[in-house]
């Protein structure tokens, strides 16, 4: 009765922070869920007991119309769930019949409880399942029946963050894998299912004892038994708890009898520890850092030709060297830069190579025309190294099948995205822009030559870090640099996610914090941790996307013969007057300034954003000092797909005591805009508050929302057969016409 109550005492303080009602220690903000799990963790018989009030209290919050307690509650609770070691059927039954209530609520309630009524149908027939194939997925074991992988990429800029920040974060990272071993991670899978299957009736402590006096060969043959028996009894239609139990016993009894191990009495339940994910974590100094990782997260080097050769120099490989040494694409053509004129007499002597006389196959072969290859590409960029790729499961042959008459072609088994990468990132609204060109850069790159989208399932999270003022990257003129204005994105998603806003933005100054306190026991005891477990809760249970619009801008500059320059931003686009450069330019300023105030003459044309949707040209001729653009809304009932424009007009008045100007804010809503300066005086644009993004000389901007470069194709090749058609058809109308990076959180957006 004593943990009891302690334990429904936790969870209502969890509930009442949830109200806005705070706790008078400041610094347990955000650690109440996972003070709450560590205390289930060291007794793991208490799970139970935690998932019984949870239980409680979700069906009181449904009764009561608290409906933001719901979805932190069935996170904390399903949670709790995986890590169990033993779940009773009547309580997953309970928890299953909550789920399906949930479906008769709106959005993002019904998607939520669908989800979790499917995994814990499953959990039903196949107790320890869910546990299963998260350490199968995180750690990247081996297994026919359930082939996916993920990874966890934590992405910091380093001139946002500071040097003491970079080095705890990977700190911390590598610590959390040292002690995960695949042979400690099977052995895990093997006690967690055999205990979540027979209960009570588990030794768990002589299951551990033989599985430790077993070869590494022996423990990863009844991984894989175990493995199968799960799997076979989730996917089965009419699978049976018991006959599931039946199963698992005979693979129990088994490895027990493989050992010498004596009787000992049964030691109740125990719990088996989840492993921390796979996580890696990368500065990102490099504009397609990204991309790259991704590829060798799909395709690793060390399963490439020339593993030796390819670490070495990434940039100047040839494809040549791979297409010589690598067998597997001996069958394929690839196309090749070629310079030479197919005779042989006109090689370079040095192409001669000293040989012994030789058959005539071999002279013919001599005698073929040699490549000449002039491009040297980076090898992440050439065909050959990501058709190497693409042997996986699912993945087409190298050859190309012979057919033969009077048989249809056997269709093409589909690619599988057995990958999963979640890309964390870690800092403020600045590397969210580097995300958004990233990204943008992406799909780009994959409607050219597509590799990724049909193996990668890609995912964003969002971890807001700000370190105070930064020492190189001081936005110019901004008044206000504080947290909510580096932050926009995360006080939208804490506004629209109350769960988020109290797990998530809490670590915005606890992570400098930790990062900064000096060493001693007890900083370990927590850092060590608190931040790979909350960044691992978060990746596990956010799976509910938020979409925002990223918006592309086309710069003009004031000299004719520059380029136009291209560019995308997320969260900010904002304009200031140039200062003059020249004696000419100045004086001309000065004259102009005393005449008309401060600011340079510009013709605003935009598309206004009304309720019915239609198109409303506007243009306006206005006096500014400059302006700026959101796309994050203030309020999350506020359409996301809107740039909120302020423009710093000045007026001039006149009065008895003379000429006066006074600065006055317009407001503007709009998609699409376009600014231009009529008096030929430059403007400088900065994107995403970013220094480092900060265009000079700029006489004209054009700024709508991205659209997705698939459709940008799509549209194109519509168009040459349809030369007269103006609205989408065909293929095109059902492809996502604008680019949106969504970024993960626990609840989405609760309307």
């Amino acid at each position: 009765a004593e943990v009891e109550s302690d334990i429904l005492r936790r969870v209502r303080t969890l509930l009442r922070e949830l109200d806005g009602h705070h706790p008078a220690c400041q610094c347990d903000r955000g650690m109440l869920r996972w003070t709450l799990h560590k205390k289930i963790d060291q007794n793991p018989s208490n799970s139970s007991i935690l998932v019984r009030i949870l239980v409680k209290e979700l069906e009181r919050a449904e009764r009561g119309d608290f409906r933001h307690y719901i979805i932190p509650l069935l996170h904390t609770l399903m949670y709790t769930l995986i890590k169990a070691p033993c779940i009773s059927d009547e309580l997953c039954s309970r928890v299953y019949d909550f789920c399906k209530k949930l479906l008769t609520l709106p959005k993002p309630f019904c998607t939520i409880g669908l989800d979790y009524a499917v995994r814990l149908k499953m959990e039903r027939t196949a107790p320890g399942m869910l546990y299963q194939r998260m350490v199968i997925s995180e750690q990247s074991l081996k297994s026919d029946p359930y082939p996916y992988q993920e990874k966890i990429f934590i992405f910091a800029d380093p001139e946002l963050l500071s040097k003491a920040i970079c080095n705890a974060l990977v700190t911390d990272t590598e610590a959390a894998q040292v002690s995960q071993s695949p042979r400690a991670c099977m052995c895990y899978v093997i006690i967690h299912a055999v205990q979540a299957a027979l209960g009570e009736g588990c030794d768990v402590s002589g299951l551990k004892r033989s599985l430790q006096d077993m070869p590494m060969s022996d423990v990863e043959h009844w991984f894989q038994q175990v493995v199968a028996a799960v799997e076979c009894a989730g996917n089965e239609a009419s699978a049976d708890r018991g006959q599931h139990a039946a199963r698992l016993e005979k693979i129990y009894c088994a490895v027990l009898s493989s050992s010498q191990a004596g009787d000992a009495p049964l030691g109740g339940m125990q719990g088996t520890p989840l492993p921390n994910p796979s996580i890696s974590f990368h500065l990102w100094t490099e504009d397609d850092q990204l991309w790259k990782e991704l590829v060798l997260f799909i395709r690793p080097l060390s399963q490439s030709c020339e593993p030796d050769c390819l670490s070495q120099d990434l940039d100047n490989f040839e494809i040549q060297d791979i297409i010589s040494d690598c067998e597997c694409c001996e069958q394929t053509r690839f196309s090749v830069l070629s310079t030479d004129s197919g005779i042989e007499r006109d090689l370079p002597a040095a192409a001669e190579e000293p040989f012994a006389p030789c058959s005539t196959e071999t002279e013919q072969s001599r005698l073929q025309r040699k490549g000449g290859i002039k491009k040297k590409p980076s090898l992440l960029e050439s065909m050959a190294f990501l058709q190497a790729g693409c042997n996986g499961p699912g993945a087409k042959p190298p050859t190309k099948p012979q057919r033969r008459p009077g048989i249809p072609p056997e269709p093409a088994a589909p690619l599988q995205r057995l990958h999963t990468a979640r890309i964390v990132l870690l800092g403020d609204d600045r590397i969210l822009g580097r995300l958004a060109q990233a990204y943008h850069s992406l799909r780009k790159r994959e409607t050219r030559r597509v590799f990724l989208t049909p193996r990668l399932n890609l995912q964003f999270y969002y971890i807001p870090v700000v370190t105070g003022q930064p020492n190189t990257l001081a936005v110019a003129d901004h008044a206000a640099t504080g947290h909510e204005e580096l932050c926009e994105v995360a006080g939208y998603l804490g506004r629209a996610d109350p769960w988020y806003e109290s797990n998530i933005n809490t670590l915005c100054h606890m992570i400098p914090k930790l990062a900064t306190m000096p060493s001693s026991p007890s900083k370990h005891l927590v850092t060590d941790l608190f931040i790979t477990d909350v960044i691992a809760y978060y990746v596990r249970m956010g799976i509910q996307p938020v979409c925002f619009q990223v918006y592309t801008v086309k710069i003009f500059f004031n000299d004719p013969a520059q380029e136009p320059a291209e560019d995308v931003f997320l969260t900010e686009l904002r304009t200031q007057v140039q200062e003059s450069i020249s004696h000419r330019e100045l004086s001309m300023t000065k004259k102009k300034t005393t005449l008309d105030g401060p600011g340079i003459d510009l013709t605003v044309t935009y598309r206004k954003v009304v309720v019915s949707d239609r198109a409303k040209e506007l243009a306006m001729s206005l006096r500014s000092t400059g302006l700026v653009m959101k796309a994050i809304p203030v309020d999350e009932a506020e359409d996301l797909v809107c740039l909120n424009v302020n423009i710093t007009e000045i007026v001039r008045i006149n009065n008895l005591s003379g000429r006066s100007f006074s600065a006055v804010a317009n407001r503007l809503k709009t998609r699409n805009i376009k600014i231009r300066s009529t008096e030929q005086r430059p403007f400088t644009v900065c994107l995403d508050k970013d220094s480092r993004r900060a265009y000079r000389n700029v006489i004209s901007v054009e700024v709508s929302p991205c659209l997705e470069p698939s459709y940008c194709l799509q549209k194109t090749r519509t168009m040459k057969f349809s030369l007269h058609e103006t609205e989408d058809v065909g293929l095109v109308k059902y492809m996502p016409k604008s680019l949106l990076l969504p970024i993960n959180t626990f609840a989405g957006i609760i309307q």
